[in-house]
C-alpha cells in the first residue's frame, strides 16, 4: 500500500466527514436517532488514530495484555484478581501522562509512547460484566473501531457472552477481528493447540475465512523471555498489516466501510420500504379493479332489467292500445252513448276510465313485481361490493414490521392507517345511511322504517325498490294523466284516428321515458356507492402519496451517498 500525501489525504478525511453529516443529516429526515448517534460517534472520531477496541469477558486478561503490547514498565491498566476495569478507558498519546474523565463510563488516558502516535486503544469491561450500560457504551465504541482484538483465557475460549459479540460485531459492522488466547502460560502447549484449532474452526464456521488467532503471555513477556511469549508473532502481524504508515489510509478506509455499513442498512430497510409500498399499491389498485368490475357487472344487470321491464311494459300496453282503437270506433263510441242514456252500458267518459284505472293497476303491478325480482340481484352486487373490498381490507398484505430496525416508526404508521381504515368501513357498512340516496328516494317517506330494520349494507335492497318502486308510479302516472287529457271531452270518434295516434306517442314517450329513467337513475345508484366505499381510502391514499415521494427521495439520497463512498474509496486504493 502506498502512502498518499498530506495535502491529499486531509482532502479525503474532509470529504469523508461531509459524506457522514450528510447521512446524519438523511438519519435525521429519516427519524431513526439510534443510527444517527452512530454516525455522529463515527464523525468524531474521523480524524483519531487507528483504533484498537480490546473485548473479552472480566479475568481474561485484557488489561495485562495491553500493557504487555505497549511494551511499558508501568502499568497502564490496572491489574488485580478481581475485576478492576469499572470504566471504558481510551489510551492515546500525549506529550504528557494525563487522564480526563469524560463521565462515569469512560475516561481518557494519554502516553508518550511512539506506538500511540499510529493508534490508540480502548480497554472495555467485560462483555459479562453486570454494570450498568457497560455493555451499551462498548457497543458505541464498534462502530468506530478498525480492528477488533478478542481477548479469551487461553484455557477455556469458549464463553458464551464473548462469542455473543462476537456475532454482534460480525454480523452487525464487519468489523475486522483477530482472537488472543491469553494466558497460555496456564496450560501445557498441546492443550493450547487444540484451543488454537478450536478457536479457528468456530471463528471459520461463523463465517470468518481466514480467522488469525495468536496465543500470548503477557506474564513471560514482562518478566520472562520475550521470544516465548508470543507477543512477537502478534507485533509482527500489526507491523506488517497496520503499522509502518498505512494507519492513515486504513483509518479512512475503515470509516468509508462504516459508513457504507450504516447506509446498506438504510438501503436494506428501504428495499422493504419500497416492497411494502409497491404491494400497497397493488392492493389499492386492486380495490379500485375491483370496484369498477362490480360497478360494471351491476350496470348489466340494470341493462337486462330495464330490457325486462320494457318488454313487460309493451305486455301490459300493447292490448289496451287495441282495445282502446276498438272501443273509439263510431258505432262502438254511438253504442255506448244511446247504452248509457238508458243505463244498458257506461257512458264513453266511463269506460275510458275504467279502462285507465286497469291500465295504471296492471302497469304498476306487473312492472313492480319484476322490478322487485330484479332488484335483488342489482342490489347482491352492490352488497358484493361491499363485502369484496371489507375482505380485501382484512387481508392486505404486511412486509415492513413495526418492529423494523430502521423504519419501525413508517411501519407503525402505516399500521395505525390500516387500522382506522379498517375500522371506519366496517362502521361504513354497517350504516344504512352511506347507501340513502335523498336525490333518488326523496318522494318516499316509507324507506325510514325499512332502513331501520335492514341496517347497513343489507338495506340496499330495501333502498333500491323504494327508489324503483317510486319510479314505477311517477312515470306510469305521469304517462297515463297525460294520455287521459287526450281523451278529455272525446266525442263520438271523429277524432279517432288523430287519439290514437297521439295516445300511441304518449305511450312509446312513456316507454323511452321508463327505459332511460329508471337506466339513469340505478346505474346513478352504483356508481355514489362505488365513490362512496372508494372515499374511504382517502387517508390511505395520502399516505401512500407521501410513501412514494419519500421512498424515491430517499432511494435517490443513498445512491449518491454510495457513489460517492466507491469515488473515495477508489482514491484511497490507487
Amino acid at each position: 500500500m502506498e502512502q498518499i500525501n498530506p495535502a491529499e489525504l486531509q482532502q479525503i478525511k474532509d470529504d469523508v466527514s461531509q459524506l457522514t453529516r450528510d447521512f446524519i443529516q438523511l438519519t435525521n429526515i429519516i427519524g431513526h436517532e439510534e443510527l444517527g448517534n452512530t454516525a455522529t460517534d463515527l464523525l468524531q472520531h474521523i480524524n483519531d488514530p487507528y483504533l484498537f477496541v480490546i473485548v473479552g469477558e472480566v479475568k481474561a486478561g485484557k488489561s495485562s495484555f495491553i500493557n504487555a503490547l505497549l511494551e511499558t514498565e508501568k502499568d497502564i491498566c490496572k491489574v488485580a484478581p478481581s475485576p478492576m476495569t469499572d470504566t471504558i478507558q481510551q489510551i492515546l498519546y500525549g506529550a504528557h501522562e494525563s487522564e480526563i474523565i469524560i463521565n462515569n463510563y469512560l475516561k481518557k488516558l494519554y502516553y508518550p509512547l511512539d506506538i500511540l502516535k499510529e493508534i490508540c486503544i480502548v480497554d472495555t469491561p467485560g462483555t459479562n460484566t453486570i454494570i450498568e450500560h457497560h455493555q451499551e457504551i462498548t457497543e458505541r465504541f464498534v462502530p468506530a473501531a478498525d480492528l477488533i482484538v478478542f481477548v479469551f483465557e487461553a484455557k477455556n475460549p469458549y464463553r458464551e457472552s464473548a462469542w455473543q459479540f462476537f456475532d454482534y460485531i460480525n454480523s452487525e459492522w464487519w468489523k475486522k477481528v483477530i482472537f488472543v488466547l491469553q494466558q497460555k502460560d496456564l496450560l501445557d502447549d498441546a492443550d493450547l493447540q487444540i484451543n488454537k484449532k478450536e478457536v479457528e474452526e468456530y471463528a471459520r464456521k461463523k463465517g470468518l475465512t481466514d480467522p488469525q488467532v495468536f496465543c500470548v503471555s503477557a506474564k513471560i513477556e514482562q518478566s520472562e523471555s520475550k521470544t516465548k511469549s508470543g507477543f512477537p508473532d502478534l507485533r509482527k502481524y500489526i507491523d506488517t498489516h497496520i503499522l509502518n504508515g498505512k494507519t492513515p489510509v486504513l483509518k479512512q478506509q475503515n470509516n468509508l466501510s462504516t459508513l457504507l455499513n450504516m447506509s446498506g442498512k438504510v438501503k436494506g430497510g428501504l428495499i422493504l420500504r419500497r416492497d411494502q409500498y409497491d404491494a400497497d399499491v397493488a392492493f389499492r389498485d386492486d380495490i379500485k379493479d375491483t370496484l369498477t368490475q362490480q360497478e360494471t357487472k351491476s350496470a348489466k344487470q340494470v341493462d337486462f332489467l330495464v330490457e325486462n321491464l320494457i318488454a313487460e311494459y309493451e305486455n301490459v300496453t300493447r292490448p289496451k292500445i287495441g282495445e282502446i282503437r276498438d272501443g273509439l270506433g263510431f258505432f262502438s263510441m254511438v253504442g255506448r252513448s244511446f247504452g248509457s242514456t238508458f243505463g244498458m252500458k257506461s257512458s264513453p267518459r266511463d269506460w275510458l276510465k275504467n279502462l285507465f284505472e286497469d291500465l295504471e293497476k296492471d302497469l304498476n303491478t306487473r312492472l313492480k313485481n319484476k322490478l322487485n325480482d330484479g332488484v335483488i340481484d342489482i342490489a347482491d352486487s352492490i352488497q358484493q361490493m361491499g363485502k369484496l373490498v371489507d375482505l380485501k381490507l382484512r387481508n392486505s398484505r404486511t412486509i415492513l414490521r413495526d418492529d423494523h430496525e430502521i423504519f419501525s416508526d413508517i411501519a407503525e404508521r402505516r399500521a395505525n392507517v390500516l387500522k382506522e381504515l379498517q375500522y371506519s368501513f366496517s362502521s361504513f357498512l354497517n350504516d344504512s345511511k352511506n347507501f340513502y340516496d335523498h336525490d333518488l328516494t326523496r318522494s318516499s317517506d316509507s324507506i325510514s322504517p325499512n332502513l331501520a330494520a335492514a341496517g347497513g349494507i343489507t338495506a340496499v335492497g330495501v333502498i333500491l325498490a323504494t327508489i324503483t318502486n317510486g319510479m314505477i308510479f311517477d312515470i306510469t302516472g305521469g304517462v297515463l294523466t297525460t294520455a287521459g287529457l287526450l281523451f278529455a271531452g272525446v266525442s263520438i270518434g271523429f277524432k279517432r284516428r288523430k287519439i290514437m295516434k297521439e295516445f300511441k306517442e304518449e305511450i312509446d314517450r312513456g316507454r323511452e321515458k321508463f327505459n332511460s329513467k329508471v337506466s339513469e337513475n340505478l346505474k346513478q345508484y352504483i356508481t355514489k356507492i362505488k365513490e362512496r366505499i372508494d372515499r374511504n381510502f382517502s387517508r390511505f391514499d395520502r399516505h401512500l402519496e407521501k410513501e412514494g415521494t419519500d421512498i424515491i427521495r430517499f432511494e435517490k439520497e443513498i445512491e449518491t451517498l454510495d457513489q460517492h463512498i466507491d469515488a473515495l474509496n477508489a482514491r484511497l486504493s490507487s
